[in-house]
């Protein structure tokens, strides 16, 4: 249902489970996501589960502004924020070095995939929760992406805690965010572009 009058109680909803270590279904800026608080290594072990993901692999955390992400990142390039605010869709920054998540949602090398969401529903969420998300695509690992939520596995909807109601007849086709990281020189290098 696509109903604005679904947006507020799916929040509440959301929080509740978020608070209490548990697992979200959730519309974000790109495609579905499974998420959940990103500094907590209990939630996180359960969304491997979930995806069936190797735990090496670092998950895409979002945040809702500069400010939340300033107290993940140590250092954001100059050079970053005006990339990231001239691009025309949804950008993940892969930052080398970041803080205060939990270890299993981290690469193995200490960095961390972040994406700064514009999307009402997400921004709303985050504000009111006061901590990063999980976003990472409703499938097992391995499996094509849902494009929508209609093409979500029932087994992934029953695996998790609470699927927003909000947004769940949309038809149209999303994809996941495109993906930089800066070298030494701070040139972007892009690691996935998306149509």
């Amino acid at each position: 249902m696509n109903n604005k009058k679904l947006f507020e109680p799916d929040i509440k909803k959301c929080l509740k489970g978020l608070v209490n270590g548990g697992v979200i279904l959730y519309p974000t800026d790109t495609i579905w996501g499974i998420g959940c608080d990103a500094t907590s290594p209990v939630a996180v072990e359960r969304i491997i589960s979930i995806k069936k993901r190797h735990p090496e692999k670092g998950f895409i955390i979002l945040v809702n502004g500069w400010k939340m992400l300033s107290e993940y990142v140590s250092q954001i390039p100059e050079t970053v924020r005006e990339f990231t605010t001239e691009h025309k869709r949804p950008l993940t920054v892969v930052y080398p070095l970041v803080r205060g998540f939990a270890a299993n949602a981290i690469s193995s090398d200490g960095s961390a995939g972040i994406r700064i969401v514009k999307d009402s529903f997400c921004r709303s969420l985050l504000r009111q929760f006061r901590k990063p998300i999980i976003s990472t695509s409703a499938n097992e690992s391995g499996k094509p992406f849902p494009r929508n939520f209609s093409e979500i596995n029932r087994r992934i909807i029953k695996k998790c805690d609470y699927a927003v109601k909000f947004r769940q007849e949309e038809t149209f086709v999303n994809f996941p965010s495109d993906i930089i990281r800066f070298d030494e020189e701070k040139k972007a290098i892009f690691i996935r572009k998306t149509p």
